[in-house]
């Protein structure tokens, strides 16, 4: 198993509009993606502007190819990508 982590920034004010539509997104869109496992969202205390999308994924190309590189990604960011300040910094962790 896979786990990516997103940290994301959003603009000034938007967290409860990002984090609905975040929520909806990944249950409307995500959810429907080859090797989707499960989410986290955490929000932080200091920077209340700044998220962690914690999403599993059963193995990196179902995250890096049949996501990314397929209808759902465009799907996704239309939900979500206008809440970013920045694009999120992406990358992969697995167990060990």
């Amino acid at each position: 198993m896979i786990l990516e982590l997103a940290d994301i920034r959003i603009q000034p004010g938007q967290q409860a509009a990002f984090e609905e539509a975040l929520h909806r997104g990944v249950q409307s869109v995500i959810s429907r993606a080859q090797g989707f496992v499960g989410y986290r969202l955490r929000k932080g205390l200091e920077s209340p502007e700044r998220y962690l999308l914690l999403i599993e994924w059963a193995t990196l190309e179902d995250h890096t190819v049949h996501f990314r590189g397929g209808p759902l990604f465009a799907e996704w960011r239309a939900i979500v990508g206008g809440f970013f300040a920045s694009p999120p910094q992406v990358e992969h962790f697995c167990q060990v």
